[in-house]
């Protein structure tokens, strides 16, 4: 199926759309600057017009011609004094402004509502802001919560949206115990069901608490205007990153910051760790990355453990080498694995030692995405056959020098069973679904500065990439596409993703629904022998040749 092309607002129009969108707010700010009190002297003199024909309808009839005659005699005697009109006309505009002026009262202090629930929240944080010794203390069991909380601000059902508090200097505000009290005090007594982001200024003694908006679940996989050897986990709040990237979200064209993982020799973070519940959004994100990364040329291998057959879309494709769903295939896959790594080492080496550039098939990304793989070791455990985890440590270890990206994804309950390399090196994380703050921070390194929900749509989590900090992050809707119980527009931006079926290649069999079946699993050769031979030696196969005459 043809992929879509970009649309022309997104690749050349957005930031001219957004510029000229912003130098029309601008204008038309300052002009209302500029004509403000000629507005306001308009608005007044509609009130003045408006309350004179009241005035006049509501005068009987038989009072109504003495009322124009003195009205009458009024004007001729404006007219006749000496600077009359001019007077006339001043006391009419500033009748007019007075009248046109906003009557909307200046809020200055929150309702007896809100200030209850200041109250409250004042008087459940004395035990932890306040200690006897202190002779003059900020916080004290029926003191003033003015001295407290200097700017809060409330939604319309009364609830805290933004509280700003000062604490005093003996709080241990160093300690991540301490402030994790204090912020599940606040999530408690602010209203649960809502993410808050704490902010603390240790130098100041001061926390900003504030309520975050939702991300957005409405962007579908789309083309995403990234380079190669970027990709986008998801999106995430504008205040987390410095970049945008334009999307469609439905029809409507958008700017949203991404979070970016950027893989390949210069990465510092190769490979990835995503860890969630089922129905968290784990093979969602694998989908992402895996239509992505066919997108910028790269070789896709797939070993799924589940057995739901949720990557079925991908299998046949061109670009995707494997799609393994058993102990026996995973283990001859991941061992052509490590393989194909150790001859891309060998080959870049010789490449370098001769001044030459590596060959088009080491340049080309190899991705090796794993869904579960720890149901396939027990499996392989039950047989008596190898463990196919065994073949990671390979890609893993020399996988950046070799373009070669590991993904891993698996459910908290069978973290125990990764074996060391996996958490080693992989030093870009992903939790998605709910989850304790406890379990966040022992797969990121980092708790989260928002209080995690207690109900996550899908693709909803946290993301964190090497040692910088933790991101809030709604995955891109990446559905399989043969489901029929997902969105119906997001099944079909998947299906206008996927590449093109490649032709059956000899030994293989094409199955009822299109797919294409291997006959046997794919052999791993044995590593190219470290002699001395020239890099002219090294036979370069076509990026473009079929799978699995490519590599056999």
């Amino acid at each position: 199926m043809a992929r879509r092309p970009l649309p022309r607002i997104l690749s050349n129009g957005t930031s001219s759309l957004a510029r000229g969108r912003d130098l029309a707010r601008t204008a038309a700010d300052s002009a209302t600057d500029v004509l403000h009190p000629l507005l306001t002297i308009g608005r007044g003199l509609r009130v003045l017009a408006s309350s004179g024909r009241r005035k006049w309808s509501g005068t009987p009839k038989d009072k109504r011609g003495p009322a124009l005659f003195l009205g009458a005699a009024c004007v001729l005697v404006v007219a006749l004094v000496p600077y009359g009109p001019l007077t006339a006309l001043i006391t009419l505009m500033a009748a007019a402004a007075w009248q046109g002026r906003d009557h909307t009262p200046a809020k200055t202090a929150p309702s007896d509502a809100e200030a209850e629930r200041l109250g409250s929240l004042y008087e459940a944080l004395v035990p932890y802001f306040s200690i006897p010794e202190d002779p003059n203390p900020l916080f004290a069991h029926g003191g003033d919560w003015d001295k407290a909380f200097s700017g809060h601000e409330f939604d319309e059902a009364g609830r805290v949206t933004r509280l700003h508090i000062r604490y005093p200097a003996y709080f241990t505000d160093g300690e991540a115990a301490s402030r994790a009290r204090i912020e599940a005090l606040l999530h408690a007594k602010s209203g649960r069901g809502r993410e808050y982001l704490f902010d603390w200024d240790e130098e100041g003694n001061q926390l900003d608490l504030s309520v975050l908006a939702a991300l957005p679940t409405g962007i579908a996989a789309q083309p995403f205007v990234t380079s190669p050897g970027e990709t986008v986990l998801g999106f995430t709040d504008a205040g987390s990153v410095q970049r945008t990237l334009p999307v469609l979200e439905g029809d409507e064209p958008r700017d949203v910051p991404p979070v970016i993982w950027r893989t390949g020799p210069r990465s510092t973070e190769p490979h990835l760790l995503a860890v969630g519940q089922p129905g968290s959004g784990t093979s969602t994100l694998l989908r992402s990355i895996a239509l992505q990364a066919l997108q910028h040329g790269g070789d896709v291998l797939i070993v799924e453990g589940g057995g739901s057959g949720e990557y079925a879309c991908l299998s046949g494709r061109t670009g995707v080498l494997a799609v393994e769903g058993g102990p026996a295939g995973a283990l001859a896959t991941l061992e052509w694995a490590a393989q194909e790594t150790e001859r891309r080492l060998i080959a870049t080496h010789r490449a370098r030692e001769a001044g030459r550039p590596a060959p088009e098939d080491i340049r080309r990304p190899l991705w090796i995405l794993l869904d579960q793989p720890t149901v396939l070791a027990h499996l392989a455990a039950a047989e008596g056959s190898p463990d196919p985890l065994a073949q990671l440590p390979v890609p893993l270890r020399h996988g950046r020098a070799a373009n070669v990206t590991v993904v891993v994804a698996e459910h908290h309950d069978h973290l125990e069973l990764l074996n060391d390399a996996v958490w080693q090196h992989t030093r870009a994380r992903v939790v998605l679904g709910p989850a304790a703050i406890q379990q966040i921070a022992d797969v990121l390194g980092l708790p989260p500065h928002t209080t995690p929900p207690a109900q996550a749509a899908p693709g909803r989590g946290y993301a964190r990439l090497g040692a910088g900090p933790v991101h809030r992050l709604q995955v891109p809707a990446t559905p399989d596409p043969y489901d029929e119980g997902t969105h119906p527009v997001h099944r079909q931006a998947v299906l206008e993703l996927l590449p093109a079926r490649r032709a059956a290649a000899v030994g293989a069999v094409p199955d009822p629904v299109g797919h294409v079946t291997l006959t046997k699993p794919l052999q791993a050769q044995p590593p190219a022998q470290a002699q001395s031979i020239e890099t002219s030696e090294i036979p370069e196969v076509p990026a473009d040749a079929p799978w699995p005459g490519r590599f056999g």
